[in-house]
């Protein structure tokens, strides 16, 4: 019970000094005088103070109103600055991924919504599902771990290092994924045939015992 509760209550306002010490230990023990406000929090009001001093015409200042918007300027550029290179690490490789997390397909799922796609003349289609199968196909084969966020760079590299006979193909086809996912590069019905053949040629390749690569650094043409 507060110092206030006690005097609403009739505590006598004169106590002795043993219990006014008593009195105000209790009292700042209270939570509330231990509850910290954010920085942020805080700018905030303080912005709002002043934008609130700016109401009356004598305190309208031209050169104060441009201090609070420089103010807010800046807080907004630190925010960004802050926040927007977390959310673009947090969702940087699982944007980038080969197969997202749900994607469940088995290889041969894969392959038929790729021939669905190239019958339809929908190569960008065609070519993206056709080098998922490939990687989904390696997963099913063990020649690759599954592995959850997996680039179309590092399945490239990782399959290259199993299947060094198809290597520069593999590389060149994760190339062309990440041209057609995310370089706004057009896919073409050869891009669909060169990702079919390779599909079949990794279906018939034996893997070479090894493990996959820790250098993912290495790119190759499309």
């Amino acid at each position: 019970m507060s110092v206030l509760v006690r005097v609403v209550s009739g505590v006598p306002v004169d106590p002795d000094a043993e219990t006014a010490r008593r009195w105000a230990t209790e009292e700042l023990l209270d939570p509330v005088y231990h509850e910290q406000r954010s920085l942020l929090s805080r700018l905030v009001d303080w912005i709002a103070e002043l934008l609130a001093g700016l109401r009356t015409p004598a305190a309208f200042d031209p050169f104060a109103v441009l201090a609070v918007v420089g103010v807010i300027v800046a807080v907004v550029v630190i925010a960004f600055l802050v926040a927007g290179p977390v959310r673009v690490a947090r969702r940087g490789r699982s944007d980038r991924s080969v197969l997202a997390d749900d994607d469940l397909r088995t290889a041969a799922e894969i392959r038929a919504a790729a021939d669905a796609a190239a019958a339809a003349g929908d190569w960008a289609t065609a070519v993206l599902e056709r080098f998922r199968a490939i990687v989904r196909g390696l997963e099913e084969r063990a020649v690759l771990d599954e592995r959850a966020a997996r680039t179309a760079h590092e399945a490239a590299l990782a399959a290259a290092a199993r299947l060094p006979a198809l290597a520069s193909e593999l590389v060149a086809a994760g190339r062309t994924f990440d041209d057609v996912a995310y370089g706004d590069e057009p896919a073409t019905a050869q891009d669909e045939t060169r990702l079919r053949g390779l599909d079949a040629r990794v279906q018939d390749a034996r893997a070479t015992t090894g493990t996959e690569p820790a250098d993912l650094s290495v790119a190759a043409p499309r």
